[in-house]
């Protein structure tokens, strides 16, 4: 596998735009992706029951060949009855007259305020403009990543190249947005993956499906879950491999990759948390099971007490484990070990089930880093697992207080 610097543009046969259309008082706002050719499509979408109108759409919409993507920032089209499916439908059916194909082949997607109506002259006006901007260079890409960003600090892209039989490279790439109102099985979290793999769409869902169930489920910010979270996958095969329809050689290779995009995108969206001052990955080691690892994992960086500790840079490791007895996974108390880390160095909490008393101000200056490393190790089992968060300051509060204004 190949790092490189790249975006949804990257692959083969892909183009993108972002640009400001009105919805948003001045920053981008209205983001394009469009293939030469009928992608096979995957998604994964919000775990919550409120679901906005967007999704509701795609998730219907997503096993046809999809060819367009349309996502806007500021309104997230969420609660909005029988005219937000009508929007959204709409929105589809303007790009797919752009684009030369079926409303049924596009996707559109939302992110901002909940409960407000979509103003569907911006809309369809702003995707036919957008649309005249569609580029297939690096700059385009980028463009339509901050096009994407609500309160995000930074656009967050990703791209990796891997190597399959035959001598074919394919190459993956991706934009993502999230700051806010995330929390494990996704988020105010969007994501779009680009691939000019050859791909049946069993196995790109398949390997989509485990990939986000060990990134983007393992992230949170708040312990919000959003209404608008969606992942998309699109595959046009213009790298000319052999379609991966099996889990070969070939597909394991192809979900290394795309695992690597997920994570390094999830983790983009724990660091870059509303407000966070610090960015954390908490590494459970020796679960009975990868359950128990996962809810361990995940229940510590949701633990706003926690979260609120590791603000103040207190080594208050007792919170830590009062989250994971909480979070239904199956353990023995008396056989965990706690240690923090970071760049400073690292100190062990508890040893065996058993507090130690160690050096406050050591703990505290290896809390004051900005990225803290949490090992939790059980000594129960095999099974081990990573979820990454961040801390919870006065600033996040400040930021969601006034986030409609």
């Amino acid at each position: 596998m190949n790092i490189k610097q790249g975006n949804v543009t990257s692959p083969k046969g892909f183009k993108a735009a972002g640009d400001f259309i009105g919805l948003k008082k001045a920053k981008k706002d209205l983001a394009v992706i469009l293939s030469e050719k009928m992608c096979t499509a995957a998604g994964c979408f919000t775990s919550n029951i409120v679901k906005a109108a967007p999704v509701l759409w795609d998730i219907n919409t997503i096993k046809n060949p999809i060819m367009a993507v349309a996502a806007n920032s500021g309104n997230a089209n969420a609660c909005t009855g029988e005219r937000g499916i009508k929007d959204s439908e709409k929105m589809a059916e303007t790009l797919a007259e752009l684009a030369g194909c079926q409303a049924e082949n596009v996707l559109v997607c939302s992110t901002g305020v909940i409960g407000v109506n979509l103003p569907m002259d911006i809309i369809n006006s702003g995707i036919k403009s957008v649309y005249k901007k569609l580029g297939s260079d690096f700059e385009s890409g980028a463009f339509a990543a901050e096009a994407i960003m609500t309160t995000d600090t930074f656009a967050k892209t990703a791209c990796a190249e891997v190597s399959l039989s035959g001598g074919k490279t394919v190459t993956i790439g991706a934009m993502a947005k999230g700051s806010g109102m995330i929390n494990p099985n996704m988020a105010t979290m969007l994501c779009f993956i680009t691939t000019d793999a050859a791909i049946s769409r069993p196995m790109l869902d398949k390997a989509l499906r485990e990939c986000v169930s060990d990134s983007f489920n393992m992230i949170c910010v708040d312990g919000d879950t959003s209404t608008n979270d969606t992942v998309l996958a699109l595959a046009n095969g213009m790298a000319g491999n052999d379609e991966i329809k099996s889990e070969n050689e070939d597909y394991q290779k192809f979900k290394e990759a795309l695992f690597y995009i997920n994570k390094k995108l999830a983790m983009d969206c724990a660091r870059d948390g509303e407000g966070a001052t610090k960015f954390m990955e908490v590494h459970t080691i020796g679960a009975k099971t990868l359950k128990d690892a996962k809810l361990m994992a995940r229940s510590i960086v949701s633990s706003n007490l926690f979260k609120a500790a590791l603000f103040g840079s207190d080594a208050n490791w007792g919170r830590a484990l009062c989250a994971m007895g909480y979070s239904g996974a199956d353990f023995n108390p008396d056989d965990v070990t706690v240690i923090f880390k970071s760049a400073k160095g690292e100190i062990k909490l508890m040893d065996n089930g058993v507090p130690i008393v160690f050096d406050e101000q050591k703990a505290a200056d290896i809390l004051s880093e900005h990225d803290i490393n949490i090992d939790i190790i059980l000594n129960e089992g095999n099974f081990e697992a990573f979820a990454w968060g961040c801390d919870l300051s006065y600033e996040y509060v400040r930021i969601n207080g006034d986030y409609r204004s």
